[in-house]
């Protein structure tokens, strides 16, 4: 209506709080990532593994099921931390991929649109808009590690007895740090990628080569120096690394080959990095990310 008729109203209704108004983010993209039927059905694979796995739990307290099916209760898989540390590793490799798919876009549509000027200019500060657009990766991926491994953790507390419960607690701990640190890995490295490279396809395809291409690397330094050093350039030997060390399963020792020194045929013991070498380069790959991502997310006025 013309301005001139002062026929306009104030709004009236009411305001939402201000912590919350970013969340607008995350639920406008969870409707465009759910529109795609390939994710759906991917991220509906992503709960085979826990529904196996809390099939399993069931058998080893169920009797009469491993009665009637004929099974040795050895033979099952035990339950313990290296059943949840292998639970944990593939549930988060799904959550890797998955983040492949819905990651590329989430920055790179608002900055090819001139849309991010838009976003900043509305009550809700430049972290607000990276913690929205970081929230859809956090709870996607949430979904299937952490959350199904505590459910897990509780079916086998509660079959297993109270006991198991006080002696195993330290395992709940490490399923949910475990998965906490590889979310949040994920979901800073794909918004930097997203926020420098603007092609959905090129950017998945830089995430798939920063995981695959420096592991390659790090396999042929450790092959030709004869060392376990190259996995600190690693993103998948040094989460390993991590994830074994909140599971209480890392060894430093992987293993001796033999060696010639001086004529003579000697032994020489393989050492992985000390755990806090992995938690240092951890550290610095997130805040490159971080550094990448704030250098390109920042408001910026529009003169024409």
């Amino acid at each position: 209506m013309a301005v001139y008729e002062h026929g306009y109203k104030p709004y009236t209704g009411s305001l939402t709080p201000e912590w919350s108004r970013f969340l607008i983010l995350p639920r406008h993209a969870f409707r465009d990532v759910f529109r795609s039927k390939f994710f759906i059905a991917f991220f509906a694979l992503c709960f085979l593994y826990p529904l196996v796995a809390a099939i399993l739990i069931y058998l080893h307290h169920n009797v009469n099921a491993i009665a009637l099916m004929k099974l040795d209760l050895r033979e099952l898989v035990p339950i313990n931390a290296s059943f949840f540390h292998a639970f944990v590793t593939s549930q988060c490799s799904l959550g890797f991929f998955l983040t492949v798919l819905i990651g590329p876009p989430l920055i790179s549509r608002d900055l090819a649109n001139n849309a991010l000027p838009l976003y900043l200019s509305r009550p809700f500060t430049r972290k607000e808009y990276v913690v929205g657009k970081m929230s859809v990766i956090l709870i996607l991926v949430s979904l299937i590690t952490w959350i199904p491994g505590l459910l897990l953790f509780l079916l086998q507390a509660y079959l297993e007895g109270a006991g198991w419960l006080g002696q195993n607690l330290r395992l709940a701990g490490a399923i949910f740090l475990a998965s906490l640190v590889w979310i949040v890995v994920l979901a800073v490295m794909s918004l930097a990628v997203s926020a420098w490279l603007k092609w959905r396809v090129v950017a998945s395809g830089a995430l798939l080569a920063i995981f695959f291409i420096p592991s390659a690397f790090g396999e042929i330094v450790n092959a030709l120096f004869r060392t376990r050093l190259g996995h600190l350039i690693s993103l998948g030997a040094i989460m390993n690394s991590l994830w074994r060390g909140l599971f209480g399963l890392f060894q430093r020792q992987t293993g001796q080959i033999e060696g010639m020194r001086n004529g003579r045929i000697i032994e020489i013991t393989m050492l992985e990095p000390p755990l806090w070498a992995s938690w240092l380069a951890l550290a610095l790959i997130c805040g490159l990310c971080v550094l990448l991502l704030m250098r390109k997310v920042r408001a910026y006025e529009v003169v024409k």
